[in-house]
């Protein structure tokens, strides 16, 4: 067929004019067209290029070789060159070439519209008789041979991964030209011919379809305007390109050769890039035949080991992958190449991923291949698995330096997770395997079991799971239990659930000697911290069923939770918490007298969250014996029950009697005091105190500093109410008036006014002649006693005293009379009306 032409010139073929115009046209082609072909065909030179080329400048100018697409569907192919100088020498003056290709159709013979770059047939002058001259092919210039090709991708090693992973992108765009939400790749090259290699190696990597279609120009001085997908630039018109990512991959192949970072990450793309270094590019084609197609990239990943050509551990796992999900339409041999490629050496090292995809390809093959096939694979993850997790916990518990970035390629840093072991995949390492296997990973199962785990948070799988390898392989490890056990058990009471996972689960089943050593150590430290120990059996399944002993583990076990400090149940009755602890230690299965730590243990699991009451403290020691709580030290626990309880605890005071007698070799002089002082409250309020209280209280006080509160609140009260008390010792009440003791004197005034005191002074006589004495004694004795009495006397005896009937007034007044006189004088003239009674009353007494 013959191919329609335009020649569009901007040098006219009448002598000395100058314009741009359609030079010659096939006939046919509408005017339109024309129009939309003229915004195509334009030229303009390099920046820096000289007015008027010579014939030797001429031939390193740019070629503006396109394929564009057209509104109608057709496609526009076209050379455009620089041919000189404008007559006038104002400008540079150009030729542009073209043929129209009609919609559906392409070059003859299927040729891809980038083979005809410098064909021969290809004009740089108008024709003579203004009609293009027939053409019916556009024979290849035999630039892009294959070995050419190969040696031109070396060449461009650096970029080729961000240029084929933008050809991805173009071949999986539906749309043919380019618009504001696709990517044009930019290719920065001093020589408009680089450019056209570069779109040569897309037509081998493209399907054909795809190729054909593709747009390209390799020379354009307005990126920013161009249309199609792939743009030549030279260097002086790619500035800002770069900051347009969202619309232009650029590739600036005249900077100093470094990896592009539009390609990294990409498998696909790093596969292709790796296919052309290694002079191979007919694996695309191979690749389109596979499930999955051209541009998956486990399939080009799988062609390309198929072939001895190492991708990379990224497309290896791509592959791994592929292979699982298409492991169905793949024939024995395939598969066969395949997992031996994958597990042949590399010298990239092996990813988490790509161990991960590899296991997971065997769950896939086993069972459906023969263990020919899959032993090796099987053997592979285990070593690659068990490798990585022993050299990662080596490096995290014993190299303080950073860690230096890896490589793209190479195995990451983070910690992999070990592949599961279904009895399928143990079926599969033949003896043979676990011998070998067993000899080569001796040393690494050895210390992943022995990596500390603090380093790594609660990951507490991958030892036991090495541990199970270890025995699979025949690996004795007998000696690392102890330590592995303490560092589960710690794991575990840290975080119960996080730390026992499944194989934690599964490994304590399968081995009865990590199940004991593991219970072992939690035992020990449930003594140290039962509430751990609780919440970890209350929030997992794990079983003491099997073990002997275990007795702190078993108070746990048995603990109801939780108790409370306030002493009451849910349901808001009274909770006996004594009853409780007996119960606790008979879970244990061992006496307190022959294991006394089952004591602190049972203590700290009923008490968790507070201290006993008196009441309780007394109810254990009188129950467990002080030997007892002596050798578990739980007797601190009694006496802090003693001295941090409320200052108004009945059971206080006997409590701290029993103490005293009980522990006098482990008290210390301060805390001795104070029990003192509680026993010495005690005996006040029983009346079995002796003399010289204000004195015995501020001696003893002394000594206990610093008192705790409740114990000062007991003794003041104590004391204040037996001061009240009409059968105190005589001196008492001079030595508290003359003590000067504030808080004495405070909770003598606490206690004179409790409603207790008032309907005593209502309804005693002489209780309240007594008073009247005792707070009219000794004025001016100290300011802080005159302003305690005078309150005293105006706030609580007077009114209660002006409430009285007659007969019980006179009841009153006849009490002083055993006391004296003048007593009853006196409390006439204060009880009388008005200033002058109290006047009178306080003369006499400076003249008494």
């Amino acid at each position: 067929m013959s191919l329609a032409q335009l020649h569009y010139t901007s040098v006219p073929a009448e002598s000395g004019g100058s314009g741009v115009r359609f030079a010659a046209v096939t006939d046919g082609i509408g005017r339109g067209l024309l129009e939309e072909a003229g915004r195509l065909l334009g030229y303009e030179p390099p920046q820096d290029a000289p007015a008027r080329p010579t014939d030797a400048e001429l031939a390193d100018f740019p070629q503006a070789f396109s394929h564009s697409a057209l509104s109608d569907g057709g496609r526009l192919l076209a050379r455009a060159v620089c041919v000189g100088a404008e007559p006038g020498g104002r400008r540079s003056a150009f030729h542009t070439h073209a043929v129209l290709l009609p919609p559906g159709e392409g070059l003859p013979d299927g040729a891809l519209p980038i083979s005809a770059w410098n064909s021969p047939h290809w004009a740089a002058t108008t024709p003579e008789s203004g009609v293009p001259d027939p053409l019916d092919s556009l024979p290849a210039s035999g630039l892009f041979y294959r070995e050419g090709l190969i040696g031109f991708a070396a060449s461009r090693t650096p970029w080729l991964a961000g240029f084929f992973a933008g050809l991805r992108a173009v071949a999986e765009d539906k749309e043919d030209q380019e618009s504001d939400s696709t990517q044009q790749i930019v290719l920065v090259e001093r020589r408009s011919a680089d450019v056209a290699q570069w779109i040569a190696l897309a037509g081998h990597v493209l399907p054909a379809a795809s190729a054909s279609r593709l747009t390209f120009t390799t020379y354009t001085r307005r990126p920013r305007d161009a249309r199609q997908r792939i743009l030549g630039v030279l260097p002086a018109d790619a500035r800002g390109l770069a900051e347009l990512p969202h619309r232009f991959r650029v590739l600036d192949c005249t900077e100093g050769a470094h990896e592009d970072a539009n390609g990294s990450r990409d498998s696909w793309a790093e596969t292709a890039a790796r296919l052309w270094l290694a002079g191979m590019p007919e694996l695309f084609e191979e690749a389109a035949a596979l499930p999955g197609g051209r541009f998956h990239p486990g399939a080009l990943a799988a062609v390309a080991l198929r072939a001895n050509i190492d991708p990379g551990s990224n497309a290896r796992a791509e592959a791994a992958d592929w292979a699982r999900n298409h492991a169905r339409a793949l024939d024995d041999e395939q598969i066969r190449m395949l997992v031996g490629a994958l597990c042949a050496p590399n010298g990239t090292g092996r990813a988490t991923a790509e161990t991960q995809a590899l296991a997971d390809l065997f769950a896939a093959l086993a069972g459906r291949s023969p263990d020919t096939v899959t032993a090796p694979l099987a053997a592979l993850v285990l070593t690659e698995a068990v490798r990585a997790t022993a050299t990662a916990d080596t490096e995290a518990n014993y190299n303080s330096d950073p860690a230096p970035a890896p490589a793209p390629d190479s195995a990451p840093r983070e910690l992999p997770a070990l592949p599961a072991l279904p009895e399928l995949q143990l079926r599969s390492l033949t003896p043979e395997f676990k011998q070998r296997l067993g000899v080569e990973l001796a040393f690494e199962l050895r210390a992943g079991i022995s990596a500390d785990l603090s380093g790594t948070g609660p990951d507490t799988s991958r030892p036991v799971v090495l541990l199970r390898i270890a025995g699979i392989l025949g690996v004795d490890c007998t000696e690392l239990l102890p330590d592995l056990a303490d560092r589960l058990a710690a794991a575990l009471l840290a975080e119960p659930e996080s730390a026992y996972t499944p194989a934690v689960q599964t490994a304590l089943e399968d081995h009865f000697e990590l199940r004991v050593a593991l219970l072992s150590a939690l035992d020990r430290l449930a003594a140290a911290d039962p509430s751990a120990a609780t919440r970890l059996l209350n929030r997992t399944t794990l079983s003491l069923q099997g073990v002997q002993s275990l007795p702190h583990l078993r108070m746990c076990a048995e603990a109801p939770a939780p108790w409370s400090v306030t002493g009451l149940t849910e349901s808001g009755g009274e909770q006996d918490r004594v009853a409780d602890l007996a119960g606790v230690l008979r879970a244990a299965g061992v006496s307190p007298f022959a294991e006394p730590l089952v004591l602190r243990t049972a203590v700290r699991l009923v008490w968790a969250d507070g201290t006993p009451t008196a009441g309780e403290a007394r109810r254990m020691l009188g129950e467990t014996g002080s030997d007892a709580h002596r050798s578990a030290g739980t007797w601190t626990t009694l006496v802090a029950a003693a001295l941090g309880g409320p200052g108004d605890d009945p059971d206080a005071p006997d409590l701290a009697h029993d103490l005293l007698r009980s522990f006098p070799e482990k008290l210390e002089p301060r805390v001795r005091s104070a029990l003192l002082l509680l026993e010495f409250a005690g005996a006040l309020r029983a009346g079995r105190a002796h003399t010289g209280w204000i004195v015995r209280a501020r001696l003893l006080r002394a000594d206990a500093e610093p008192v705790e509160q409740g114990v000062l609140e007991q003794t003041l009260s104590a004391l204040a109410r037996q001061l009240l008390s009409e059968e105190r010792p005589n001196g008492e009440l001079y030595d508290l008036i003359h003590g000067g003791d504030a808080d004495v004197l405070a909770a003598y005034d606490r206690a004179a006014r409790e409603d207790t005191t008032r309907e005593r002074l209502r309804t005693v006589p002489a209780y309240t002649a007594d008073c009247f004495i005792a707070w009219s004694s000794f004025p001016g004795a100290n300011p802080a006693w005159d302003r305690t009495r005078t309150a005293l006397l105006d706030k609580v005896l007077r009114p209660v005293v002006r409430s009285l009937p007659a007969g019980d007034l006179a009841a009153v007044e006849e009490s002083f009379g055993r006391a004296g006189q003048h007593h009853t004088e006196e409390f006439r003239a204060w009880n009388r009306p008005g200033a002058l009674g109290r006047l009178g009353l306080a003369l006499r007494r400076r003249t008494g």
